[in-house]
């Protein structure tokens, strides 16, 4: 599991810094995660491949999260993209977008399907064999979610040289990694535990921007591998937080700690800030695995 920071600062963008956009890469899928102004330009700078994003997942409606998507849907059709599109967001956001592609009359050449959200509960959104994907509601001054992206286990792996050394036939290598036992051809039963090894442990990672400090979420985000939460002011500017529906870096922090969660990653920051290094030194004091997020960085989860 790999997370690219295509952008993770609040408000208006510099040049330096760009608006909320993430890319999750996770068992062959390349999933987009907010997709703030500049985003196809982030796409191309970190050389992400365009036709591997499928589905797209927007947490909110507010300008820094989701104005890039029109461009970016308007350049997959200029590319010739053929195959489905699937963007998940609050209700409103096919209105949205719709009215940019006939104001232009420049409709889509492939599938654009729309998961519009209303729920206040944590609900399922996307599912394969792989990969599962909830919803983490925040509070914040519109309806917002964040996003819980977990690993279905693996299937366990063949021990190579204990089915052959077992004289195991082939024909068993399918059901013995979907767990079944060995059977030799005399009818003797070889434990699946002594013919296979186990897989890598499913690894999860959580999404929470843009969010007040909000205990609600602590028991669907408990113990897992990474959590990306909002910082956007510090503790000198906490009064901020009432009316703008933001979280501090210590706050973020928190949330971490009573989660139990493996790692921390801040983003999201205020620009009248000198250093972002603040932030991490303020969290730090209260949980002791935080990461710093910034445009451009990637993080193995």
């Amino acid at each position: 599991m790999k997370l690219t920071i295509l952008g993770c600062y609040s408000a208006t963008p510099r040049t330096f810094t760009n608006p909320t956009s993430q890319i999750l890469e996770i068992r062959n899928h390349l999933f987009l995660i907010d997709c703030g102004e500049g985003t196809q330009v982030q796409l191309r700078k970190n050389k992400i491949k365009f036709s591997r994003i499928k589905y797209i997942f927007i947490s909110h409606l507010h300008g820094d999260h989701f104005f890039g998507l029109p461009g970016l849907i308007s350049t997959f059709r200029l590319l010739g993209r053929e195959t489905e599109m699937h963007v998940y967001g609050p209700k409103g956001i096919k209105e949205a977008i719709t009215l940019f592609l006939k104001l232009g009359d420049s409709w889509t050449n492939y599938p654009l399907i729309f998961h519009e959200l209303d729920s206040k509960e944590s609900e399922l959104i996307f599912e394969d064999e792989k990969v599962s994907v909830h919803t983490i509601p925040l509070d914040h001054r519109v309806y917002t979610n964040g996003f819980l992206f977990k690993e279905k286990p693996h299937p366990r792996k063949l021990d190579v040289d204990s089915v052959a050394e077992h004289e195991i036939d082939r024909s068993q290598y399918g059901n013995i990694k979907n767990g079944a036992d060995g059977v030799l051809e005399n009818g003797t039963i070889i434990s699946n535990k002594d013919l296979t090894i186990d897989p890598p442990y499913p690894k999860s990672y959580a999404f929470c921007s843009d969010t007040a400090y909000n205990e609600a979420i602590l028991p669907l985000i408990e113990n897992v591998d990474t959590l990306y939460h909002e910082s956007t002011f510090l503790e000198t500017n906490v009064d901020l937080c009432k009316k703008t529906k933001h979280a501090t870096a210590k706050q973020a922090a928190q949330i971490a700690l009573k989660a139990n969660v493996g790692n921390l990653i801040l983003g999201h920051y205020s620009t009248r800030y000198k250093s972002i290094d603040l932030f991490k030194e303020e969290a730090l004091e209260v949980f002791p695995s935080v990461e710093l997020a910034d445009d451009g960085k990637s993080f193995e989860i």
